[in-house]
This record gives C-alpha cells, sequence and structure tokens, in this order.
C-alpha cells in the first residue's frame, strides 16, 4: 500500500481530468447543437466566440468543483461527494446560462431547456463517475491501520468520530504515552499510520522526528498554539529564521473590505427574500398566535452585547426561564419551527443583524453570555473567538456542527481568524449552501447535555 501512496494523487488526478473532460464534452455537444446558430446570427466571429465560451464553461466548472470538493471523491462519502459535484454542476450551468443570456442580448432567455438537459445527463454522468471512483479508490485504498496515542485526556470521542469513517480508518489500539519512547514505537511500525493527541510536547517532537524519518504517516490534533504557529509569517531578515503571529486580528482594510460586502450582500438578500420572510412571519403568528421574533442577548466582536433576531421556530416560554441549547428531538419545537429549522428559514432575520453591523456573514457562531461564560470555566481561552465580528456563517459552522464541543469550536474559529482573507469569505458562503443538505451538521444537543461540552467537561465545573 505504501508504494501505491506515491501514486495516489496522480489516479485522482486523471480521474478528475476524465470527469471535467466528459463535461465539457456534453456542453460542447449541446451548445453546437442547440445554441450555435443564435450565436452566428449575433456575430460573424462565431468560432472564437464558441471556443470562448467553451473555454469560460471549463474554468467556472474546475472553480465550483474545487470550493465545493468536487474533486475530492475519495476522502468524501458518496452522498458528500454526490452533493459537492451536483452543486458545482449546478453552479457551473446556471451561471454559464446566464452568461449567455447578458452576452446574447437575451435571445438564449428563452432557450433554457438545453442546459437543464446538460445538467441531468451530468448528474447521469457523476452518479456513474462517483460511485465508480469510490469502488476503485476502496479496492486501491484501504483503511489505514491506525495507533492513538493520546495524554490527559481520553481519546474516546476521538476513536468514535474516526470509526464513522471506517472506510478510511481502522483504530486498531490506544496508548498513553507514559508506555515510553521505545514502547510507542514498536507500535507505530506495526501499524504504520499514528495520531498523537494531546501528549507533551518533548514526547510529539521526537515521534513526528521519528515519523518523519522513516516515511510514516502522522496525524496530530492540534492545539490552540499549533494553530497560531501555522498561520504565522515567516521572516527571512537573518541567516536565522523566524515566526511572526501579528495577533491583532482584522486589520482596518480587511474590516472595510468585509463590511462592504456585509452591506451589499444583506441587502440584496433582504430584497430577495422579503417575501418569503412575509409568508414565515404569517405561518408563524397563525400556528399559536405568538410572537414572530425571537430576540436574544449574544456576543460578538470585542465582548459587545446585541440582540440577534430570528423566527420564533420553539414554543412560547417565560422570559426569565433559563436558556438551554436545542436538544435532538426538542419537545419545545413547534411543528412550523421544525420545517424553518430544516431549511434555516428562522435564520432570515438575522440578515437585518449584518446590516446594522452587529453581525457579519462570516465569522464565528454568536453565543449567549452566560454560555460563553461557563465555556471559559472550560476553556480559559474561549474567548480569542471574540478578535472579529460574529457570523451567520462560518468556519466552525462549515466544518464542524451545531453540537461541536467548546475547545474544538475554538480551534475552527481561530483558524478562520489567523488565515482570514476576502476569497475565503467568499468560499465559506458558498459552502454553506452545502451544509444546508447535511442534517448532521444541524444536529441539537444530546438529551443528557445542557451545553455541547462533553459529560467529562460538564463533571468538571459540576454541572
Amino acid at each position: 500500500m505504501n508504494q501505491r501512496e506515491q501514486y495516489k494523487k496522480l489516479i485522482m488526478f486523471l480521474a478528475s481530468a476524465v470527469l471535467m473532460t466528459g463535461l465539457t464534452l456534453i456542453f460542447s455537444y449541446v451548445w453546437y447543437r442547440d445554441y450555435v446558430f443564435i450565436d452566428m446570427l449575433l456575430s460573424p466571429f462565431h468560432r472564437g466566440r464558441n471556443y470562448t465560451v467553451i473555454a469560460l464553461y471549463v474554468v467556472m466548472l474546475f472553480t465550483f468543483f474545487t470550493v465545493y470538493g468536487g474533486f475530492q471523491a475519495g476522502s468524501q462519502r458518496i452522498f458528500e461527494a454526490m452533493t459537492s459535484q451536483c452543486l458545482a454542476v449546478v453552479c457551473t450551468n446556471v451561471v454559464t446560462y446566464l452568461q449567455l443570456c447578458i452576452l446574447g442580448n437575451w435571445l438564449f432567455l428563452t432557450h433554457f431547456g438545453p442546459m437543464v438537459v446538460v445538467t441531468v445527463v451530468d448528474f447521469v454522468v457523476l452518479l456513474i463517475w462517483s460511485l465508480g471512483t469510490r469502488w476503485a479508490y476502496t479496492k486501491l485504498f484501504p483503511p489505514r491501520r491506525l495507533l492513538v496515542v493520546y495524554g490527559k485526556y481520553s481519546p474516546e470521542d476521538l476513536i468514535m468520530k474516526i470509526a464513522s469513517r471506517e472506510d478510511k480508518y481502522a483504530i486498531q489500539e490506544a496508548v498513553h504515552y507514559e508506555v515510553g519512547f521505545e514502547g510507542i514505537v514498536e507500535k507505530i511500525d506495526e501499524y504504520g499510520n499514528v495520531i498523537l493527541m494531546d501528549i507533551p510536547a518533548i514526547i510529539r517532537n521526537k515521534l513526528l522526528k521519528y515519523c518523519f524519518e522513516n516515511n510514516i504517516r502522522c496525524y496530530s490534533v492540534p492545539k490552540i498554539s499549533d494553530i497560531m504557529i501555522k498561520s504565522a509569517s515567516e521572516i527571512h531578515l537573518f541567516d536565522t529564521s523566524l515566526l511572526l503571529s501579528r495577533n491583532m486580528g482584522l486589520t482596518v482594510d480587511q474590516r472595510l473590505l468585509k463590511r462592504a460586502l456585509d452591506i451589499v450582500l444583506s441587502l440584496i438578500l433582504i430584497v430577495l427574500t422579503a417575501p418569503i420572510m412575509l409568508i414565515v412571519a404569517l405561518l408563524v403568528k397563525l400556528y399559536d398566535g405568538g410572537p414572530v421574533f425571537f430576540k436574544q442577548d449574544r456576543l460578538t466582536r470585542n465582548k459587545k452585547v446585541f440582540k440577534v433576531i430570528k423566527f420564533r421556530s420553539m414554543r412560547v416560554q417565560n422570559e426569565n426561564a433559563e436558556y438551554v441549547m436545542t436538544r435532538k428531538n426538542d419537545d419545545r419545537i413547534t411543528p412550523v419551527g421544525k420545517i424553518l429549522r430544516n431549511i434555516h428559514f428562522d435564520e432570515l432575520p438575522q440578515l437585518f443583524n449584518i446590516l446594522k453591523g452587529d453581525m457579519s456573514f462570516v465569522g464565528p457562531r454568536p453565543e449567549c453570555p452566560h454560555l460563553a461564560e461557563e465555556y471559559r470555566q472550560i476553556v480559559p481561552e474561549f474567548d480569542y473567538r471574540l478578535k472579529v465580528k460574529a457570523g451567520l456563517t462560518g468556519f466552525a459552522q462549515v466544518y464542524g456542527k451545531y453540537n461541536t464541543a467548546p475547545y474544538d469550536k475554538l480551534k475552527l474559529d481561530l483558524t478562520y481568524i489567523q488565515n482570514y482573507s476576502f476569497w475565503l469569505d467568499l468560499k465559506l458562503i458558498l459552502l454553506t449552501v452545502k451544509v444546508l443538505f447535511h442534517k448532521e451538521n444541524t444536529e441539537g444537543i444530546e438529551a443528557w447535555q445542557k451545553t455541547a461540552a462533553t459529560k467529562e467537561n460538564l463533571e468538571k465545573i459540576g454541572k
């Protein structure tokens, strides 16, 4: 298998190239069959225009596939891979059709049928490609046999997460770092792959170097300091390299650009979704006669408290009632609220929070002040998330879950803050559409939990 590993990227590249070529040929065939006569009416230089249209299609297809992870068929489940690829194809075909309408003086407007055919055929090709690639991938690259090396905290939670991808990983054993370097190395040699958890730096460094020297795949669970170092800038002013962590959040120009995006996008979406919000408001009101909106104190940049606005999805409760996070199968959720939550329409009023400046489109999830205080007792660094405004979506919302533990949520949010860019914001906004299809990303906490903290951590603080 180690020999095959060297060719994995090449194999996946060739498979992706075949897919891209197939999708491009489908579009090209339909373009020449159904659209080229219109293009000939528009320009005597139709041949060059044809090549340009096809080239732009390839660029957009590659861009959307890259953003949505459509080329990662080997590392994703079939449903996740299909979701990524279908979204990429839909976005590409919609943008292409709109582009043709604009460039063609709207002569293409009534000729949308062929693009629908392209999309349907693309879906069939994607299904065949995904199933075939997945089958070949599992045959060529069976699950990796893994050793887990842990320290102060139990590896049970991580093992459960990894076990959910038995097609890729097979945990063989978990050992405490106190068994000693020689004992750990012996087991690493036996299994060929290792995951390093919360172990002392001196031991971790020795194991990392050993794996490097012997070409052994090594996974590390990052600490907060690792995320900071990973995003540091390199300085080569001397013959000794330096890593610079500025630790100042976003710069002024970054905040201005981010705010401009928030204003423009929120205004557009408020106008487009106004009819939907009106219908939702009527449904919420007509169901039980209670208030349409739910307002609650939340934290944003620099610990500023603001009132988040949502459509009410739960039964009317006493204002002084203790806040409890949504649980799985929560009986407080109304029938109307259940639908709103499943399609995320309960979040639409937050567009006004964004327009006002309380929130941003992208940023850490806004937490309740008293809930954040509880998390700080478990993770003292939890306020590091507040170097930027809270967001409607974000790194933790896309790559984590509603019930992600506070420490893991903090690491995801720090990854966003430390690696912020305007393009990252755009990517996360696009990826949010993909998340809507994954129900597990919005699952509530377990029945025994009061917050997203683990049972072990709750016991530590007496909960």
